[in-house]
């Protein structure tokens, strides 16, 4: 019987799990390259880990590895219950809070290598974590697609397509209210979004996929000038506010002219947690004289300040003769 040491925590309402001893062996030089041994190799296991029985779909992976660069103080690779991710900010302040708790940090700055780049974290205490996450950017803007075509329900909608970590189509004029009480309704939308996507073969740059929607509407007056319902790539929808996405949402708006550099966006949650966010320009990219972006595929540099909470730590066994052992797969 294998056994795995987890700890898990939730940031702003979205779970993370966060693998602290496991069987689990990679090999490569990079966290890019690890993450795909993970993937091509030890699958089961993350199904073992984040489906059911013993998870849920919403459930995001983090595997801890020893860093891959010098000064940072671990690696990470972050998955869910169809495959790996490039980058989590939900789960990075979830980690960060994690290593707290196993007493791996004391509150200051620290470096993390990830399978898109090595990204700092803040901790401010000892729930509170600000996250510098990794260059974001609008690589199209107001990209038209038909949903429901054919039917009673077809409309044009328009979305920019940003990358914040992970791809993101990013849609204000759907026409849904984004509350809790429409959840429903915003992931139909949402997944019909992504199959258009796929049938018209719309993607990221170099043609990596979108997989990533988010659907924007007000915050709540006094709260957050902005709410998003951001449905991700296993089809659950994201209790917080999405870090990723909320990077490539300020890409957006540094694009726009209509956010500043320093200048302070909250984001909220549908279930209404908020992450409080700003950016900066990359600095090997120009600025005109207003410091504002100057084109599309203009770099920012975001920092995202969320709270996370740990609320259990567990032994996950692997029991050889459970039918189920390597878990449920919904998709």
């Amino acid at each position: 019987m294998e056994r795995i040491l987890i700890v898990d925590s939730h940031t702003g309402g979205e779970p993370t799990r966060v693998v602290v001893e496991s069987p689990i062996k990679l090999h490569g030089n990079s966290m890019a390259e690890k993450a795909q041994h993970f993937k091509s190799h030890f699958d089961n296991y993350r199904q073992a880990i984040v489906c059911e029985p013993r998870g849920s779909d919403i459930i995001v992976g983090a595997l801890l590895c020893p860093p891959v660069n010098p000064g940072s103080v671990a690696g990470v690779i972050f998955f869910n219950n169809v495959s790996t991710l490039g980058m989590c900010g939900h789960g990075l302040i979830g980690v960060a809070v994690v290593l707290r708790y196993l007493k791996r940090v004391e509150l200051g700055r620290y470096a993390i290598d990830t399978p898109v780049g090595t990204v700092h974290f803040e901790l401010l205490d000892d729930n509170q974590v600000a996250i510098e996450n990794v260059p974001s950017y609008r690589w199209k803007q107001k990209q038209a697609v038909e949903i429901f075509p054919g039917t009673s329900a077809a409309q044009s909608i328009h979305g920019d397509i940003a990358w914040g970590g992970n791809w993101f189509f990013i849609c204000d004029d759907h026409g849904l209210q984004v509350n809790i009480a429409n959840v429903s309704q915003l992931n139909s939308v949402s997944l019909e979004i992504r199959k258009q996507l796929d049938r018209l073969e719309i993607t990221g740059e170099g043609g990596q996929l979108i997989d990533h929607v988010e659907l924007i509407g007000p915050g709540t007056p006094g709260r957050a000038e902005a709410k998003n319902f951001v449905l991700c790539p296993g089809a659950a929808y994201d209790r917080s506010p999405c870090g990723t996405g909320t990077s490539a949402k300020l890409a957006c708006l540094a694009a726009d002219g209509k956010l500043a550099p320093g200048q302070v966006h909250r984001q909220e949650s549908i279930v209404g947690s908020v992450f409080t966010s700003s950016y900066q320009i990359a600095i090997e990219q120009a600025s005109n004289s207003s410091g504002k972006a100057t084109s599309d595929s203009q770099r920012i540099l975001p920092t995202l300040i969320g709270s996370a909470f740990v609320n259990s730590q567990a032994e996950l066994l692997l029991d050889p003769n459970d039918p189920f052992c390597w878990g449920l797969v919904s998709q």
